[in-house]
């Protein structure tokens, strides 16, 4: 619910680009460097507080696009990028009736959003009605199984209860996305191990607090990445260019 973001987002960040000293914001740079280009066209649903809108604007180096929900957020967003001096159109609306045109985007992005919907197949069209041909929409979601869902239900079980565990494999995330002819889908896990998955500070307190550090930086260590430890369930679509674009390429 609203309420929910509102608290969420009322307390502004740093007003700095991330690091990468989180494993979890280090996961999901990685990702968004497989797409990420200069001068394309970006939108981030779900964008606050805006770290990430303001990394990609700093990398593709033409202004870029957000949405959400929570009037918090978005101000949020716009207060971020505003600071680290990254043009931005960031629009405080409902991405399921968004003001962008359609088709308006090289890549559609959103991490950590569709698991809170019981049914996300309204919220994974919004992405797809966004992509421009021979553009991308990459959606990402934790990946509560295996030993991450069996850690959370014993440090906090009230966090589980607010995301949609069934689509959170390979095979169920790509289902949500509705077929169509001129869009291929994929799914795959990524990331290195991410100890932020697991609420070990609510649980254990300032030990859960410096293990989970402690874990963070073993994390960065990892050589490559291993899919069953991987924290992000990513579904991948792509659209493919129009018969006129292909032919002149």
């Amino acid at each position: 619910e609203l309420d929910h973001w509102e608290s969420a987002w009322a307390a502004r960040p740093r007003r700095t680009f991330p690091t990468g000293l989180d494993i979890g914001t280090m996961n999901v740079l990685r990702l968004l460097k497989r797409y990420v280009r200069p001068g394309i066209r970006y939108v981030e649903v779900g964008c606050a507080p805006g770290k990430i809108l303001a990394w990609v604007g700093r990398e593709t180096g033409v202004p870029v696009c957000g949405i959400d929900y929570s009037p918090t957020g978005a101000e949020t967003a716009r207060w971020l990028c505003g600071g680290l001096g990254v043009e931005a159109d960031i629009r405080c609306e409902d991405a399921t009736q968004s003001t962008f045109a359609a088709g308006s985007f090289d890549l559609v992005f959103s991490c950590g959003l569709i698991e809170h919907f019981e049914d996300p197949a309204d919220m994974v069209d919004a992405h797809l009605r966004l992509v421009a041909p021979g553009g991308t929409a990459v959606i990402a979601i934790p990946n509560y199984s295996g030993i991450y869902v069996a850690l959370q239900r014993w440090c906090d079980p009230a966090n589980l209860a607010i995301h949609n565990l069934r689509i959170m494999n390979e095979a169920a995330l790509a289902a949500v996305a509705r077929p169509r002819p001129d869009m291929t889908v994929r799914s795959f896990r990524s990331g290195r191990f991410s100890p932020w998955l697991v609420s070990l500070p609510q649980k254990l307190g300032k030990p859960g607090l410096l293990l989970s550090w402690g874990l963070n930086f073993a994390a960065h260590l990892q050589p490559v990445e291993c899919p069953k430890l991987g924290p992000l369930v990513v579904l991948e679509v792509r659209r493919r260019e129009s018969a006129d674009a292909a032919k002149a390429r």
